[in-house]
């Protein structure tokens, strides 16, 4: 069972380390659902942006655990993503900001 397109991409990161790969080696990262797969992400890229897409490399981003006052010892996580680095085609950009 495949995602909506408009439901995989959540947001772009705009790090430093982000900012340098776009400028250099022509890869966005983005911040997408944790069930969406490559393929998937990289239809959206392209449906979205209008550009076309050479690789899509995923990760998932383990989240931090984090105590309160208020959990008494239960720990709850906190930060947890799962994030997309999109290689475009040479020739091709987006303009995020």
């Amino acid at each position: 069972m495949s995602i909506s397109p408009e439901k995989i991409l959540k947001g772009y990161k705009l790090t430093e380390k982000a900012t340098n790969m776009q400028s250099t080696l022509n890869k966005y990262t983005f911040e997408v659902a944790k069930d969406a797969h490559a393929i998937e992400i990289g239809q959206a890229v392209e449906k979205f942006f209008g550009v076309k897409v050479a690789s899509v490399n995923t990760l998932n981003c383990k989240g931090k655990l984090k105590v309160t006052r208020m959990s008494k010892g239960k720990p709850g996580v906190k930060g947890r993503m799962k994030k997309a680095i999109v290689t475009l085609k040479a020739g091709e950009s987006i303009q995020l900001a």
